[in-house]
């Protein structure tokens, strides 16, 4: 009788820190980022494909949208997702640092191009700050994956060309900063629009100029 492996909290943190990564319609066993999380740690593509599934059934976001994931091992997953949910800026840093170090490498080094300019800083500061913008660029990669790599409005996939925004400002709440539904992805020209009060957004997407914009446009 062939026993199984059971999954470790650390695999587990691996699989939710890759699928908060990757759209709804890439989780499937051919995905180039599932076969190399699968041979980081030793499991099959289709037992990482099966373990995002399960997270995509414990996940609002995609429940609001209609979708289902595989429900099957929710109670494996769930509780890694409510930690994340309670903890999103610990967990995410974590997540990012336990694949680093399966990598062979160290957070410093993974993210060298985030962080050379916080080279200046020490102790407490420095590993505040390397968190932040660590999990700021996961920010970024969450928003992005709930919205294929689209800008809402305008369709535009290039993403060098895609801005993760806030809807409740990073400023003003600690609690959502990195919460993905608290994001929506913009192409550069919407966001500073948005960022600026030009424009709303409505629930369908639909942009709402403001009389602010109306007035200048008339000039």
């Amino acid at each position: 009788m062939i026993k199984h492996r059971l999954w470790s909290r650390e695999e587990l943190i691996l699989a939710l820190n890759l699928y908060l990564k990757l759209p709804f319609g890439k989780m499937h066993s051919r995905t180039p980022e599932i076969i190399k999380l699968a041979e980081t740690i030793g499991r099959t593509p289709a037992s990482i494909a099966i373990r995002l599934t399960n997270f995509a059934s414990v996940d609002p976001f995609h429940q609001n949208r209609g979708i289902k994931g595989m429900s099957g091992g929710r109670r494996q997953v769930e509780p890694i997702w409510d930690e994340f949910v309670n903890n999103r800026e610990d967990l995410l840093f974590e997540s990012e640092r336990i694949l680093a170090e399966k990598e062979e490498e160290t957070i410093e080094t993974k993210y060298s191009e985030l962080l050379f300019e916080t080279t200046h800083l020490i102790g407490e500061d420095r590993i505040r700050e390397i968190k932040t913008r660590v999990n700021q660029n996961l920010f970024r990669q969450m928003v992005l994956a709930n919205y294929d790599g689209k800008c809402a409005i305008s369709g535009i996939d290039i993403s060098d060309l895609l801005i993760a925004s806030h809807i409740i400002p990073w400023s003003k709440s600690e609690k959502e900063r990195l919460n993905p539904e608290n994001g929506i992805c913009l192409s550069a020209l919407y966001d500073k629009a948005y960022d600026i009060g030009l424009i709303t957004i409505d629930v369908d997407y639909k942009v709402v100029f403001s009389s602010r914009f109306e007035k200048k446009d008339k000039l």
